[in-house]
């Protein structure tokens, strides 16, 4: 599944992974050689989800139309060990993308997850996270291999207020076809702030900043993102949970029509249906995404339309 060179560039990442995976294991033995003692329960699960995709985006001057079909797969298995105040989570899963149409490629996403959470108070929250991709898109490449290391606080005050924020180190690597292998790395911060109104009832405010460095120059890249989404029962098991998000990205390397250096901007509004009845996940989106740049031939505009069947067990 990984490369030799993969290999070589993340020895340090898979001794902090190693690392993780037996504080995790030495978490995870006492509890289960002592359920009865402590408190600590295990939990296995799974999940499959079959999701179709249909999109169009039309140019600036409107002379290039281009339509998008797609069938996925995803499937997710996990196991969660829990006590009163910590979670252990480890958890797997696949993507397998079936792009409609001639000269399409299919393409495969694979995902290793291991997290702890802890409850410090009734009130605040720590989370530690470790992640491995193989194969994901991102903005800067279309096949990205990657380690993530994240830790993320959450404060509840009250029932009604949820303040969060985590910072994420990222390493990649990147898949240039008959080119060698490039990488690159850096930080991502998030912030989030949720009223609740009540039940399956919110508003939430969500900033992000992010950036990748790389010695390739069609790699690097810096992005700060806004968005506001607001989620509202509608019937039971039902929900409506219409969004707003702005996004905007500047490339170290991307040389635009005006000999500057490229920069992006999307205004993005979403409306999604949310139908969870027992065990099932039903979930619809609509998404209208406004592109602009510098470079003229990536100004576009166009819709996206997502139906996605989950059952989990």
């Amino acid at each position: 599944m990984f490369s030799s060179a993969n290999r070589r560039h993340s020895g340090p990442a898979r001794k902090a992974w190693r690392a993780v995976l037996a504080g995790i294991l030495g978490l995870a033995a006492t509890p289960l050689a002592a359920a009865d003692e402590t408190g600590w329960r295990l939990q296995p699960d799974a999940r499959i989800d079959l999701q179709t995709v249909s999109a169009q985006t039309t140019t600036r001057d409107e002379d290039l139309v281009i339509d998008g079909e797609a069938l996925s797969v995803r499937g997710q298995i996990g196991v969660g060990l829990e006590s009163k105040r910590t979670r252990v989570r480890l958890e797997a899963d696949r993507i397998e993308v079936f792009r409609l149409g001639d000269g399409r490629r299919d393409v495969s996403r694979d995902r290793l997850t291991a997290n702890v959470e802890h409850d410090l108070t009734s009130k605040l929250e720590l989370q530690v996270q470790a992640r491995r991709y193989d194969d994901l898109v991102t903005v800067e490449s279309a096949d990205t291999d990657g380690w993530e290391y994240s830790a993320r606080a959450t404060f509840e005050p009250s029932r009604e207020n949820r303040f969060r924020v985590q910072g994420t180190w990222r390493e990649r690597q990147y898949d240039n076809g008959a080119g060698p292998a490039t990488r690159g790395d850096g930080a991502r911060i998030d912030a989030q702030y949720r009223r609740r109104f009540g039940p399956y009832h919110y508003l939430a405010f969500d900033l992000r900043t992010e950036t990748i460095r790389s010695d390739d120059p069609q790699r690097g890249y810096e992005r700060d993102s806004a968005g506001v989404a607001y989620t509202r029962p509608v019937a039971k098991d039902l929900r409506v949970r219409p969004a707003l998000e702005l996004i905007r990205t500047r490339f170290d390397g991307r040389i635009a029509d005006d000999g500057a250096l490229r920069r992006d901007r999307q205004t993005v509004p979403e409306v999604e249906l949310l139908w969870w009845p027992g065990k099932w996940r039903v979930e619809a989106e609509a998404k209208y995404v406004f592109f602009q740049s510098n470079e003229s031939v990536r100004e576009r505009e166009g819709y996206r339309l997502t139906l996605s069947v989950g059952y989990v067990f």
